[in-house]
């Protein structure tokens, strides 16, 4: 992807942006938005930015592999953190606002860690795509004043994606990831078996290939989401029987094939008015 006039002035605002702060801990996922914001303040701020990564039975091992390897990639400060959002009554009830309970855990260690490491900001990898969405931890940001750069200076996803393409990040164009617990259906509570079995399963399917994958947790149901491209692989005989025997032996009684496919949050279409975007 090739860095466009429009791409090299925002990034330039967010250089300065960042200067600005003047040292910065960064909330890195390991995705591509957080990465992003990575990059650019290790660029601006050398030594002082650092990346903290929240470890927790939510996050795929998969995910927190990839985030060591990007954040040495970059060759910025990563530092590893416990976050036990698990013990926290609200978290675990699963309720609509399961993320704010998350977000919340997560930006209280944030605060800790900031203070400890003499950093005068923390920052997330919002952007202003992300604002039309139903996501409770939002509010958590809010409440922790915690910086979105990326909203403040109206960087789209497609903005981050050219950005990140633009600083030769490797996972310009990862497709979107979210914690393990966004696949259990609200009202069921997060357990660290259930986070294990879902994030099993969805590590054996993309070990055959799958590259947008989502496995959504109904009891002994597992609901597999593919990006609609994928859907036609994931029927051929071989492939059909290698998804149905992962699916049991990561615990599932029935493995079936949501033929809407792959879109963000599709537990929330059950919220009234609450709904995320479908996105192909």
């Amino acid at each position: 992807m090739a860095e466009t006039p429009a791409i090299e002035d925002k990034l330039a605002r967010l250089r300065a942006r960042l200067v600005e702060l003047g040292s910065v801990l960064v909330c890195y996922s390991g995705g591509v938005d957080s990465a992003f914001v990575l990059a650019a303040a290790h660029a601006a701020l050398g030594p002082r930015a650092i990346g903290m990564t929240a470890v927790s039975p939510s996050l795929a091992p998969g995910e927190h592999d990839e985030a060591i390897a990007v954040a040495r990639s970059i060759g910025a400060d990563h530092r590893l953190v416990s976050s036990n959002e698990i013990e926290d009554p609200g978290y675990v009830a699963n309720n609509p606002d399961r993320c704010f309970h998350c977000k919340s855990e997560l930006y209280r260690i944030a605060s800790q860690k900031r203070a400890e490491w003499g950093l005068a900001a923390i920052l997330n990898g919002t952007n202003v795509d992300d604002l039309g969405d139903y996501r409770p931890g939002l509010e958590a940001a809010r409440l922790a004043g915690v910086v979105s750069p990326l909203v403040d200076l109206g960087f789209t996803k497609a903005d981050v994606r050219a950005g990140a393409a633009a600083m030769g990040l490797p996972i310009w164009d990862k497709p979107a990831a979210a914690c393990l617990s966004s696949r259990i259906p609200y009202g069921t509570s997060v357990t660290r078996e259930r986070l294990s079995q879902i994030g099993g399963f969805e590590a054996a399917l993309k070990e055959l290939g799958f590259r947008q994958v989502r496995v959504r947790y109904h009891g002994e149901i597992a609901r597999i989401e593919l990006a609609l491209a994928e859907l036609p692989r994931a029927a051929e005989p071989a492939i059909r029987d290698a998804i149905v025997a992962a699916g049991k032996q990561h615990g599932f009684k029935y493995v079936t094939l949501d033929l809407a496919g792959y879109r963000v949050g599709s537990h929330n279409e059950l919220l009234v008015g609450k709904s995320l975007r479908i996105v192909n």
